[in-house]
């Protein structure tokens, strides 16, 4: 087959492209931007579009089809030829769903927790041997690409994505692939740019629910009270199994898990990520992995990429950087390092990014996200908020909605950076948390300090 990526560059997108190109398929693409490391894995498989643009002349009836990315917007040139021609044209959800249609679909879902229980998932499978299809959207440690589609494999694990499909079907991602296997860990109100209001964020999660396949099963996290309502209501015919924390405790700075055989150290920490472990231990079991050996490979477990990862570390002090950027998210992370080093004083420092972040309306969710850290810090930058044509945000109402009025507050990236590297790191931990790059912070630099 003959088939056109509009919006090739994505991190999603590229990984399905280098796969069905690997598949035998003759594969093009198109994007007005393209960034690492999309964009060398693209170069290095003769993939990356000879010129950044939207090109109408490269969408022709010898096409077989056509995969739309989120990034292309409904006017988009070679979308519009696309629809012109009558072209036969996929969103990403919707072709991943095609390609599994006859397998068992594993899917997770959550507002927080779905990349690092998928990529647990994945890891106690890759340990014991046991080949699956999948999807996730970040890139994990020992992985190659991030799509695998085989005819062979009978399971396909999917992250499931509540964000749009693409512009011209607006429906959340995991509304499209109808799981028989299926994990919800918890709901918190996120892109308010298409979810304008917190019931109607909610509703997506409902629709996800009543998608699942009949006779299918639900995992979910019962300490969530909207999920555990939802799922208690539901009227779909399915299985549900709950879940939430494990007994653990920590001593000299390792996290230790309680279990019939004894308790078992763990390269990861915070009651967040345990309790994404006993979702992970229910679907690998359900998919046959028994208790025994699901322990066995998850105490190898270092983390999903970009949650949680050491970037320094010395004698009596340790640096973090982690995705998080979501108030939920943001809350957990900081609990987390605080419990697993209570006598180390905490700075954390969190950058606002996101359309989410940024809206003013939005903002009272960080209300005491950052109370468990010694020292906090808030950095955005005024020329993103220009950028994105929003309302401009005062430090004053940073400090209004985190409810904490001793915040450092920061507009220019040069008296953030400066900041951070001037503090004498001694027995203390620093915990960024972003889905940015902070400005472009120089992290070898900052690892000096330590």
């Amino acid at each position: 087959m003959h088939i056109h990526f509009i919006a090739i560059g994505g991190s999603a997108m590229h990984n399905l492209a280098l796969l069905l190109q690997k598949k035998g398929h003759t594969i093009t693409g198109s994007d007005d931007v393209i960034y690492e490391p999309s964009k060398s894995r693209l170069g290095a498989k003769g993939l990356l579009p000879k010129e950044f643009g939207w090109f109408p002349e490269k969408i022709h009836e010898g096409l077989d089809a056509v995969i739309l990315g989120m990034h292309a917007k409904a006017d988009n040139p070679e979308l519009l030829k696309a629809q012109e021609l009558g072209l036969k044209m996929y969103s990403y959800p919707e072709f991943l769903y095609e390609q599994s249609k006859y397998k068992t679909r594993v899917v997770i879902a959550g507002s927080h927790g779905k990349t690092t229980i998928t990529s647990m998932i994945l890891h106690v499978l890759q340990y014991h041997d046991r080949d699956v299809d999948y999807m996730v959207g970040a890139q994990l440690e020992g992985y190659t690409d991030m799509v695998h589609l085989t005819d062979e494999n009978d399971f396909m694990v999917l992250e499931g994505d509540e964000y749009l499909s693409s512009a011209i079907d607006r429906r959340p991602k995991f509304h499209l692939y109808r799981p028989n296997i299926a994990l919800l860990s918890g709901i918190a109100w996120d892109h308010i740019n298409v979810f304008p209001t917190f019931e109607n964020y909610v509703e997506q999660f409902r629709i996800f629910v009543d998608s699942i396949v009949k006779g299918g099963s639900i995992t979910y996290c019962e300490a969530d009270p909207e999920v555990k309502k939802m799922v208690e209501e539901t009227e779909n015919p399915i299985r549900k199994f709950p879940y939430s924390a494990p007994a653990y405790r920590v001593e000299d700075g390792v996290t230790l898990l309680e279990t019939e055989e004894g308790e078992m150290p763990l390269e990861i920490f915070g009651e967040h990520n345990l309790t994404n472990l006993a979702g992970a231990k229910w679907i690998c079991q359900q998919m046959g992995v028994d208790e025994e050996d699901f322990y066995e490979a998850i105490s190898t477990f270092k983390g999903a990429s970009k949650r949680l990862q050491k970037i320094a570390e010395g004698k009596n002090s340790v640096a973090y950087k982690d995705f998080a950027h979501a108030p939920s998210k943001v809350k957990a992370t900081v609990n987390a390092v605080k419990e697993q080093y209570p006598n180390r004083s905490l700075l954390a420092c969190l950058e606002l990014h996101t359309y989410s972040s940024l809206n003013p309306e939005f903002l009272v969710q960080y209300r005491n996200t950052l109370d468990q850290a010694d020292q906090a810090v808030v950095y955005y930058s005024l020329d993103a908020l220009k950028i994105k044509g929003m309302t401009e945000v005062s430090p004053q109402q940073i400090l209004e909605a985190f409810g904490r009025p001793d915040i450092k507050v920061f507009t220019d990236v040069k008296g953030f950076q400066d900041f951070v590297y001037g503090q004498q790191f001694e027995n203390s931990t620093l915990l960024l948390m972003s889905s940015g790059n902070y400005g472009g912070l120089d992290f070898e630099k900052l690892a000096e300090k330590f």
